[in-house]
């Protein structure tokens, strides 16, 4: 690239940057609520993909990626790159502040508390503990009102314990994080490079046992408590709130049967049927996750006991066993992802053998873009305005952390939407269409192959 051409790319970043940012204030000023700044801990009007409208959400990606990519653009790529290689030292001090609940001991408390009471709270030297908070601090998780003397801020009320997100922090930055750094030595041994078995698994590497036998270890019953807490902190930020608006449920005949394939307790679909009385709900998972369906819905006060008893737990190995027979609906929310290509098809080949010809077989994953704008089945995705990458580069970064994430964890991936596409026509499935949300996930439907 010449230097007019590098030129005229950032002054293109700059301007896209100020009219996005009109775009942002355009939406709080059209919805009557005031702009949090960073230094607030109230809760804000769009902090939740459920309440982000799309015009707000794309705006956000937007700046995301054109701020990284200006930044980039601009700095000398020895600083670029250095800065890159510090990618472990953040995660680490959020785990130690999420461990040590910081974000709880200064809770109400807007004048701050200084090192030293967080270290006899803590057990933490004050002096170390000073300069995790420093550090994170100086990337706006949580504020330094005095020397030493630390407050909560917008980001840091995200490690609150009672917030799943700091599941969400803690897994990654500890046995997620202790996998990705044994990627290299998988990678580069012969015996482990190319299998997709997640005995082969950096995560095998690094714990010694594979991440389905961790969390079963009576040892690790805290972290798979936390890994638990990750998936609810998971979904809320993946926008699993918003699967009602992503389908038109609405249009489906009375009594439509809805199977949510490993579903777990149902959490996300039970939204849909809130939203839409008028479906059934089936929910299959292994028989001790379905096994808490039922107290998960005792638990919810709001619905009523009419729609409850719209909802039916089923024990299955989707290995070894069929979905429950001609379903209206098949959900699959986050199953694929945790396993390679042949268990995929496994998978679906037992979808398939229980649909009806009328069935429609929903899919809802992260789907992934390549970076060149060349044309084809992607192009059902928007591409992101130039000069951005095409798949939003850094607007959209946390799809592809997630892909390596689960190469690490469990020899599995996120796929683009050839992928999907290409697993269920082995399957005997037919792609229809795709629909993109506000977050991280899209839903692909398909139908059984005449």
């Amino acid at each position: 690239m010449s230097s007019e051409s590098g030129l005229t790319e950032i002054i293109a970043l700059a301007d896209l940057i100020s009219r996005t940012v009109k775009d942002v204030v355009a939406e709080y000023t059209v919805a009557g609520v005031p702009m949090p700044s960073l230094s607030s801990t109230a809760p804000g009007p769009f902090d939740t993909p459920e309440t982000t409208s799309p015009k707000l959400a794309r705006a956000v990606r937007i700046l995301d990626a054109a701020c990284a990519q200006l930044s980039f653009s601009v700095g000398s790529p020895g600083h670029v790159v250095t800065n890159k290689s510090y990618g472990c030292e953040e995660p680490a001090c959020m785990l130690v502040a999420t461990d040590a609940k910081i974000a709880d001991l200064l809770l109400d408390k807007p004048a701050g508390v200084h090192v030293d009471e967080l270290g006899l709270k803590t057990g933490i030297d004050p002096g170390k503990l000073g300069r995790v908070l420093r550090l994170l601090a100086t990337n706006h998780c949580f504020t330094e009102v005095q020397p030493n003397v630390y407050a909560n801020n917008r980001l840091s009320m995200k490690l609150l314990s009672s917030d799943p997100v700091a599941g969400v922090v803690g897994h990654m930055a500890d046995e997620s994080s202790k996998a990705c750094n044994a990627l290299n030595e998988t990678l580069k041994d012969p015996e482990t490079t190319s299998s997709m078995l997640p005995d082969a698994s950096a995560f095998k590497r690094a714990h010694g046992c594979t991440i389905f036998e961790f969390y079963g270890l009576p040892e690790q019953k805290a972290r798979g408590q936390r890994f638990n807490n990750a998936m609810v902190g998971w979904g809320a930020v993946t926008s699993k709130g918003t699967l009602p608006k992503m389908y038109p449920w609405g249009s489906l005949p009375e009594d439509t049967i809805v199977c949510d394939v490993g579903g777990n307790n149902g959490h996300a679909t039970v939204e849909v049927l809130k939203a839409f009385p008028h479906l059934k709900l089936i929910v299959q998972d292994l028989p001790k996750v379905v096994e808490a369906g039922p107290e998960f819905l005792r638990k919810d006060t709001a619905m009523s006991t009419a729609l409850k008893q719209r909802v039916e737990y089923v024990p299955l190995d989707f290995f070894g066993e069929l979905p429950v027979k001609a379903c209206d609906v098949y959900y699959l929310r986050h199953v694929l992802h945790d396993w390679a290509a042949d268990e995929c098809k496994k998978i679906l080949d037992n979808v398939r053998k229980a649909v009806k010809p009328s069935s429609r077989i929903l899919i809802h994953e992260i789907v992934l873009q390549h970076i060149s704008r060349e044309s084809g089945v992607e192009g059902e995705f928007e591409k992101a305005p130039e000069p951005l990458l095409p798949n939003f580069g850094v607007g959209r970064v946390r799809a592809y952390n997630q892909d390596i994430n689960m190469m690490s964890s469990v020899n599995s991936q996120e796929r683009t939407l050839p992928q999907f596409i290409s697993m269920g026509a082995l399957s005997g499935f037919d792609f229809v269409k795709v629909l993109e949300g506000p977050g991280d996930v899209a839903l692909m439907e398909f139908v059984p192959r005449v």
